[in-house]
């Protein structure tokens, strides 16, 4: 049984790249869904995946679908998004999720429109879903770049990231403008991965692996070393078992992989040991007994 679920992998090469990548992204995007969940910005990795798209479609209108001008027009869009955002709700009373709420409706409408200029229909569904089984060794190297860089990042800048997520007010104590700093920086991983996931989720399936796991892993730990541990698990598996699913019942890849994530979501959101429905029901009723 066993032998026939890993066949796929074992038999084909393009299988074996388009697990790496996912496995890859996985080590990366999934702790930086953690941080975003923490910090209430859950839905701000959202509007960055889709503030991309602008920067990916001009550097597709460049260069074809050279990977390398993609990632770096698709970084540069996101970054300036972010930034702008961040600008408009310091100098107005709007909050961030409100500006980019604006900015992020306008780059997705502006991407579509310029790919639409030159590209075709499939260009188009390429750029927003990804063409996980189409990964070949560039496309492997940028997102093992990325991964290492970000998971280094993570890595050195640990504790400033978690202070600045769990108390703010301390981190200004120690460094006035370290919050100002740490936020950039860490923006800029986010839109870093996400440029990394849409040559093979697409830049509409990428914020899937990054926050479902992360939700998932928040429903069964109230410590981040265990949800940082659980959430990586989370990518693994979802990416094992959607590019698995794909396969033999001829799916799509990103969205069986987000599909198999949001399985896990909804288990652990009804069975979650620390947040789950079901937790939550038991408690109340050993409440009303006492």
């Amino acid at each position: 049984m066993t032998h026939h679920i890993f066949e796929a992998f074992t038999a084909f090469g393009f299988m074996r790249r388009s697990l790496v990548a996912c496995l890859a992204l996985s080590l990366s995007v999934t702790p930086l869904g953690v941080f975003l969940l923490l910090r209430r910005m859950s839905l701000i990795g959202d509007a960055l995946s889709h503030a991309v798209l602008p920067g990916v479609a001009i550097g597709y209108l460049l260069s074809g679908m050279s990977l390398l001008v993609m990632g770096a027009g698709g970084f540069i869009a996101g970054l300036l998004v972010a930034l702008l955002a961040g600008w408009v709700s310091s100098v107005t009373t709007l909050r961030e999720d409100s500006s980019f709420a604006g900015f992020y409706l306008g780059s997705l409408a502006l991407g579509v429109t310029l790919v639409s200029l030159r590209g075709s229909g499939v260009d188009l569904l390429h750029l927003l879903f990804g063409s996980l089984l189409a990964v070949d060794r560039q496309a492997l190297t940028f997102i093992g770049i990325i991964a290492s860089l970000t998971l280094l990042t993570l890595a050195m800048a640990y504790r400033a990231i978690v202070a600045e997520a769990f108390d703010m007010t301390f981190l200004k104590v120690r460094a006035r403008h370290a919050p100002r700093l740490i936020h950039a920086l860490f923006l800029a991983l986010v839109v870093m991965n996400l440029v990394a996931g849409f040559q093979i989720l697409g830049t509409l399936m990428t914020v899937g692996l990054m926050m479902l796991p992360a939700i998932a892993a928040r429903c069964w730990s109230n410590r981040l070393p265990v949800i940082l541990l659980l959430v990586v698990l989370t990518g693994m598996a979802s990416s094992l078992i959607g590019l698995s699913w794909s396969w033999y019942q001829s799916l799509p890849a990103g969205p069986a992989i987000v599909l198999t994530a949001s399985i896990i979501f909804l288990f652990s959101v009804l069975f979650g040991t620390e947040k789950g429905i079901f937790r939550f029901i038991n408690n109340k009723v050993k409440g009303e007994e006492k």
